[in-house]
């Protein structure tokens, strides 16, 4: 590949945070273009899957087998805290129906895949990150629909099933196609390889910009007790993953790489979810989500790198 070429892909991976909020403005003001693809939105996610599964290799995996027990604590910590901190922050805030539901639908997310480009820039463990997102990912074709049902069907009903089998179409299958594609064509993958990562951020910054699109109308209206929900929730699973690894006497770059991986949850799938299932409006708090944990990620990112592990 080009050099310059791979350059320019690499920085504008890099820089997701930056195009989900320029063109989340101009989804705002000019939403006519992404509506009309709002048919594509299960296509495009699925895109976002293949791109990360061409991007992991045997090595990723190799490393959750040497390392169960620190898997195990990160895993079980993604799944407990964030979709009960969900739910607590809903019921404090009594947040209507649709939008609990959508709360707790991100609450019970993977991580996104996001948060390992984040430990790489905050010198964490980045191999701890991918290894803890892969497990989340594929677990998450059952525990994401299971916990929302468990935790948010007595606010609105919850099609568990329909769930499942869009999370698998959505997530397991095209991961492991591009996992696959990685593994026998290793050699022509590796000389177009920052292609991939750059296919999964354009997909998730159109997944973002559809769900404003939708609810322009509506996020005026929904701002102040959406975003306080949505902001105590990033913060909490911040602060209670790095707790965790304290608890637990992991090294610093760990501690902050469970807080990174805990507090940024995959909310392009959550808004995926939430459109296909519960209607635009369930969608706004992982809309609201992405661009919060990207802003208290990067502050933290910039405090750490001035106190290096």
């Amino acid at each position: 590949m080009n050099p310059k070429l791979k350059k320019g892909l690499t920085l504008y991976t890099k820089y997701f945070g930056v195009w989900v909020v320029v063109f989340g403005v101009v989804a705002y003001y000019i939403p006519a273009p992404f509506v009309a693809l709002k048919g594509c939105n299960k296509v495009f996610f699925a895109m976002t899957m293949f791109g990360i599964g061409a991007v992991l290799s045997i090595d990723d995996f190799k490393h959750i087998l040497r390392n169960p027990a620190i898997i195990l604590i990160g895993s079980v910590a993604q799944f407990t805290l964030m979709p009960l901190g969900a739910y607590v922050v809903a019921r404090l805030f009594d947040l209507p129906p649709a939008i609990t539901a959508g709360l707790v639908l991100t609450g019970a997310a993977p991580g996104a895949m996001a948060s390992n480009v984040m430990s790489y820039i905050a010198k964490a463990d980045t191999a701890y990150s991918v290894s803890l997102t892969t497990v989340s990912t594929l677990l998450c074709p059952l525990l994401t629909p299971g916990l929302t049902y468990l935790l948010a069907n007595s606010k609105v009903p919850v099609p568990f099933l329909d769930m499942l089998i869009d999370v698998v179409q959505m997530i397991t299958l095209p991961l492991f196609a591009g996992f696959a594609i990685r593994h026998y064509f290793k050699k022509q993958i590796e000389r177009i390889l920052p292609v991939f990562p750059a296919i999964s951020v354009t997909f998730i910054i159109f997944i973002c910009s559809l769900v404003i699109a939708l609810n322009r109308d509506r996020l005026l209206q929904a701002t102040v007790p959406i975003l306080a929900a949505v902001i105590i929730l990033n913060l909490w699973g911040m602060s209670s993953g790095y707790s965790v690894g304290s608890i637990f006497r992991m090294n610093t770059a760990r501690k902050r790489t469970l807080a990174i991986e805990i507090g940024m949850q995959n909310a392009g799938l959550g808004t995926t979810l939430a459109l296909q299932h519960f209607g635009p409006q369930s969608a706004i708090p992982a809309a609201f989500f992405v661009f919060i944990c990207i802003i208290t990620t990067s502050i933290a990112i910039a405090f750490w790198q001035k106190h290096p592990t």
